[in-house]
This record gives C-alpha cells, structure tokens and sequence, in this order.
C-alpha cells in the first residue's frame, strides 16, 4: 500500500502531465499573468465571470516547475464554477493545503503563484471598451 507522501505525489504528477484546464480562454473577462523572478515560473489565469459573480469558466497556462504548474492546475479546478466572494476569500494557506505536501519556504512560492495571480486576475479585465 502506498504511503500518504507517495499518494501526494501521484496526484501532483497527474496534475502537471495532464491539467485541469490549461490553455487559451478567447471568452475571458479577466487575466493576470506574474512570474517568480527568483526561479522564472510563470502563470497566467484567464477567467470568465458571469453577471452573478461567479466564475463561468477559468483556464492557466505557464512554464515552470511541476510544484508551479501543478498546483495551478489545482487551484483552477478548486474554483471552478466558484463565486468571486469565494475566490478572494481562498486565502495563501487554503491553497497550501490544497496542494499537500509541506514546502520549504522557496518551494512555498512556487505553490503561490498561481494563488496570487488569481487573486490579481478577478481586478484585471480585459477588453475593456474605449470611448
């Protein structure tokens, strides 16, 4: 039987080879995108909001470490279909537990990125129209 560690680290894997929604969003409303400038990982999150404030749809892209990447695939799947009340009040250790195994403080801000650059996402719209 495999251990909780070994368990932890399958699903980490299965996320980074085979995200939960990762790729170009063409409806999105709202986008961020921010790197780690000590390891270079970058996230960007694409969302959809809808007129009731909640998340329509949600899709990330990036390049990075597995810890980055995979836990960007973890958040986009915890709040999918979220309210944006939700979403803001997922907080930085939320999203630690959400990906499992402990980190060493570097390591935490490989998890982060994707958490932060959510949170920035659902201020930033895009399209905005120009008079």
């Amino acid at each position: 039987m495999p251990s909780e560690e070994e368990l932890y680290q399958e699903h980490i894997l299965d996320h980074y080879e085979d995200p939960f929604h990762r790729g170009h969003l063409t409806s999105a409303t709202h986008a961020h995108e921010d790197k780690n400038p000590l390891c270079g990982d970058v996230v960007r999150i694409e969302l959809e909001l809808n007129d009731d404030g909640k998340i329509k749809n949600v899709y990330f892209d990036g390049q990075g470490c597995v810890i980055s990447q995979a836990s960007a695939s973890m958040l986009i799947e915890e709040m999918y279909g979220k309210t944006v009340d939700e979403l803001k009040s997922f907080s930085a250790e939320d999203m630690l537990a959400l990906y499992g195994p402990r980190l060493t403080p570097n390591r935490q801000k490989c998890c982060l990125l994707s958490w932060k650059v959510l949170q920035s996402a659902v201020h930033s719209p895009v399209n905005e129209t120009e008079d």
